[in-house]
């Protein structure tokens, strides 16, 4: 814990962030270094700072310990904006408090002790491959701005499936070979380099080439997080839990509900749990400006949208946002066996 009246990441957490990976390149940082150190986050920090400080010592040390890590720091987010959500309801909480073996993350307390319900968290996160992706390209990038040619890269389309990032050692060879053709006389808009497909980027409304704002070579990487956006995953991540939990629930007459967030990368919002709620036909897409591959076509049949129904011993699924102040939304199961007490679930938004 830094000096900074007990806080974990207060001034001297973030000086020392600045320390020992300001002059790193983008792949070797969390992605979460802008979190970790901007000016504009401070306010996440300090809500990060409380939130944990409110869990038993042990727990916030392990806790503490961890969260910076790309792997852990979102799902860590929304598990303690499930605390402060449970918290803003005036009712008391127990951090893994261990029921018949299984420790749910979460117990809500009355306010004389007595158990009110049982709280699971969950994270739609992406793959742990795609961090490595994004590294690996991002390391490609800062290898091409050292071009110093004003042109505007990306990767032609590619049917086949995504592009796969290079490995240093080819990211090294690439840039070499990029170097040597954006300098030469006899430059192309379209070339391959290493079995890789560039192409110089033109603007479609008047056919000239587009130029960084900057005096070097400009890529842009595919994101790795291209294609369908939906909750479907996670619905079925919420079914496993159910099952996992059920019978402790069961045992002991309590409420089970399951509290829900995403990654950002993933792209899935509440939007996309309602639309599983409600049979919505509706498909979204996520792409970025570099991005040639958008996955393989979906069979979609209009007669018969997909709908998932909440199975009977889940009182309702708790929606936190994954954006500062982390605000909760609560969608109850109509029919619960064992629903969620109203005193609990009044304050948070609901439809």
């Amino acid at each position: 814990m830094n000096s900074d009246h007990g806080r974990r990441f207060g001034p001297d957490f973030v000086a020392e962030q600045l320390r020992r990976y300001q002059d790193k390149p983008p792949e070797r940082r969390a992605l979460s270094y802008d979190i970790t150190v901007g000016e504009e986050y401070e306010p996440w920090r300090d809500w990060l700072d409380g939130q944990i400080a409110m869990l038993p010592d042990t727990a916030a040390a392990t806790f503490a310990a961890k969260l910076w890590q790309d792997q852990h720091f979102w799902p860590g987010v929304i598990e303690l904006g499930v605390g402060a959500a449970l918290r803003a309801t005036d009712h008391r909480v127990e951090y893994e408090q261990t029921w018949d073996g299984l420790t749910p993350d979460w117990t809500v307390l009355r306010k004389d002790g007595r158990p009110l319900a049982l709280v699971e968290v969950l994270t739609d996160s992406p793959s742990q491959a795609l961090y490595g992706q994004v590294r690996a390209w991002h390391s490609l990038v800062e290898r091409i701005k050292a071009i110093p040619v004003p042109v505007v890269l990306a990767l032609a389309g590619n049917p086949s499936g995504p592009a796969v990032a290079p490995d240093a050692r080819t990211a090294k060879r690439i840039t070499l070979a990029l170097r040597r053709f954006l300098m030469s006389p006899l430059i192309t808009a379209d070339f391959r380099i290493h079995g890789y497909h560039f192409q110089i980027q033109g603007d479609p409304r008047t056919g000239r080439l587009l130029q960084p704002p900057v005096f070097g070579a400009i890529f842009t990487p595919p994101s790795g997080l291209a294609g369908p956006v939906t909750a479907t995953a996670l619905v079925e991540r919420i079914d496993e839990k159910v099952r996992k939990y059920r019978v402790i629930a069961q045992a002991a007459e309590l409420p089970l509900l399951i509290a829900a967030g995403a990654h950002p990368f993933t792209g899935v919002g509440l939007q996309q749990l309602d639309h599983l709620l409600d049979g919505r036909l509706t498909t979204t897409l996520q792409f970025n400006f570099g991005d040639n591959y958008l996955g393989p076509p979906q069979d979609i049949n209009p007669s018969f949208p997909r709908r998932w129904a909440m199975p009977a011993d889940l009182a309702g699924v708790l929606w936190i946002d994954n954006v500062y102040p982390f605000g909760a939304t609560w969608r109850p199961n109509g029919a619960a066996a064992r629903p969620a007490p109203e005193a609990l679930t009044k304050q948070w938004a609901t439809r």
